[in-house]
């Protein structure tokens, strides 16, 4: 198991861990469309989620937008 945080919880992942950040997002059933994504403090643009590598010991933050008013 490899061992990554999101949104300041350690959470293990499988060896086989996801290649980038939309495989992750998809494995933690999180849809992309509703997210933002930091990764070692730096904002990831939705259309890089496919080519952003995901490594063990990485620090994920997702944050979800709601509407409302």
């Amino acid at each position: 198991m490899h061992v990554v945080t999101i949104n300041g919880r350690l959470t293990e992942l499988p060896d086989e861990l996801p290649d980038n950040l939309a495989a992750l997002l998809q494995h933690l059933n999180v849809d992309a469309a509703t997210i933002v994504a930091e990764i070692d403090g730096l904002i990831v643009r939705r259309e890089a989620f496919d080519k952003t590598p995901i490594r063990p010991a990485q620090t994920i933050e997702l944050v979800r937008f709601v509407g409302g008013g």
